[in-house]
């Protein structure tokens, strides 16, 4: 790849799953050759809760020296791959307060024309996995983005199932990410990266 291309990994992981599948894409972006940020949005639940789940407390302790994500990641990126649990067939609370917060670079104009991508953890099998990726997508449209969804560009697609972007049951906890969401998560990093790449010579031709 001739063309440097800059890539943010933002996600909110309450119990690490989303947070796995995270450095698995910012690791498969680097070696496609792209230079990328791996950004965490904040916390916004009350310490209370937090510690009162053991894998909650965990991951967030283990999680600490993540840099927490700012309007500037978004402003630097030629593409964002966004990634979250679902709520209730929605993208977190965590995860959409960010994205409510970059109005301001959107009135700039400056969250146009650059390629967008989003992954998705649910506690059981189907669990909202597509109508979240949908939702997050609504806001890439306001954004005058592009989205880079992985389709069934690549065989593996066709063993994990979701053309919207990659997707993991946690089943509450008890499924670790596997060979199969890891496939996944490697290609659409790669797809995200050589379709950020052409956009990024096409736009400066």
């Amino acid at each position: 790849m001739t063309t440097s291309v800059k890539v943010a990994v933002i996600y909110y992981s309450a119990t690490g799953f989303s947070a796995e599948i995270a450095k698995e894409i910012a690791q498969a972006a680097e070696k496609a050759g792209a230079e990328v940020r791996l950004r965490k949005a904040a916390e916004l639940a009350p310490e209370a809760a937090v510690a009162s789940n053991e894998a909650w407390a965990a991951h967030a302790a283990a999680s600490a020296g993540v840099p927490v994500a700012t309007v500037d990641d978004v402003a630097w990126a030629d593409a964002v791959i966004f990634g979250t649990p679902t709520r209730f067939g929605n993208v977190s609370s965590q995860l959409k307060q960010f994205i409510d917060t970059l109005g301001g670079l959107w009135a700039q104009g400056g969250l146009a024309n650059k390629v967008y991508s989003g992954f998705v953890t649910t506690a059981t099998a189907h669990g909202g996995q597509e109508s979240t990726l949908l939702a997050l997508y609504n806001s890439i449209h306001h954004f005058g983005g592009l989205i880079v969804s992985p389709g069934y560009t690549d065989p593996v697609k066709f063993i994990d199932g979701n053309p919207y972007g990659t997707s993991h049951v946690d089943a509450q906890g008890d499924n670790p990410i596997n060979d199969e969401t890891r496939d996944a998560a490697r290609h659409q990093a790669e797809r995200v990266v050589q379709v950020a790449a052409a956009l990024h010579t096409g736009l400066a031709a």
